[in-house]
């Protein structure tokens, strides 16, 4: 089942792969904390996968919910699987839903999941560096504006958001540099099709803000900002 929660046929920009720390060490997490993690199966078929890790936010120079986000919540969990820190918090790193299989709910089932499994774990939060799923449209609107958007209900517009509102969860912050693509132009031309040939921002499709490039000296990066978003969770270990 592990090598297989990978298999599905996932909305996630063509870059992000080359994010150096998800390169390195995301491929592992289901088999390095299968406790944190949860999918959803139709047959044989996974259809929807949720990873998570725990890692130490009391260890010195850390907090729970660091501005570097997603990339570094992942850093720590490695670094303190290494050293045998003490868990002492628990942070979703994606929940990922089969093309085939989005509108069915399962978005929710799978954030539920993720929240028991932190639980079991005796964790009392469920932490989480939301991607906001239709930030792409408005890459130059900085994130925390973005979050001011409202629904007439009140509830967020974006749907993700919502969704983890609906469920419980609370806006803490904004992670302004949760992940970090940086590449040649070169790559980046070979990863988008884009020419990167003016200095400046450019607008990538999926990305969540504008990625900047400099011709001068032949590289490209793109920083993403995330939300932190915080889920109470019952601890319930065995």
């Amino acid at each position: 089942m592990v090598p297989r929660v990978y298999e599905i046929n996932d909305s996630w920009p063509v870059f992000t792969p080359h994010d150096p720390v998800a390169g390195a060490l995301l491929g592992r997490v289901p088999e390095d904390f299968p406790q944190y993690c949860v999918a959803a199966t139709d047959g044989d078929r996974v259809v929807a996968r949720g990873l998570g890790v725990p890692f130490d936010a009391e260890s010195g120079g850390r907090e729970e919910m660091p501005d570097q986000g997603w990339d570094r919540v992942l850093v720590w969990a490695y670094h303190d699987r290494q050293h045998g820190c003490a868990r002492t918090a628990a942070s979703a790193l994606e929940i990922s839903v089969d093309a085939d299989y989005l509108g069915r709910g399962l978005s929710y089932l799978m954030l539920a999941a993720l929240r028991e499994a932190a639980g079991r774990q005796g964790h009392d939060a469920l932490l989480a560096p939301v991607r906001p799923t239709a930030k792409h449209v408005h890459p130059r609107v900085p994130m925390t504006e973005y979050l001011r958007r409202r629904r007439d209900d009140g509830l967020p517009t974006d749907p993700w958001v919502r969704v983890h509102v609906k469920a419980g969860g609370t806006i803490e912050k904004v992670a302004p540099a949760s992940m970090t693509v940086s590449g040649s132009l070169a790559q980046w031309r070979q990863w988008t099709g884009l020419p990167f040939d003016r200095d400046g921002d450019v607008d990538v499709p999926g990305a969540l803000a504008p990625v900047h490039c400099d011709t001068a000296h032949d590289h490209a990066v793109y920083v993403e900002p995330n939300v932190w978003i915080r889920h109470a969770v019952r601890p319930h270990t065995a």
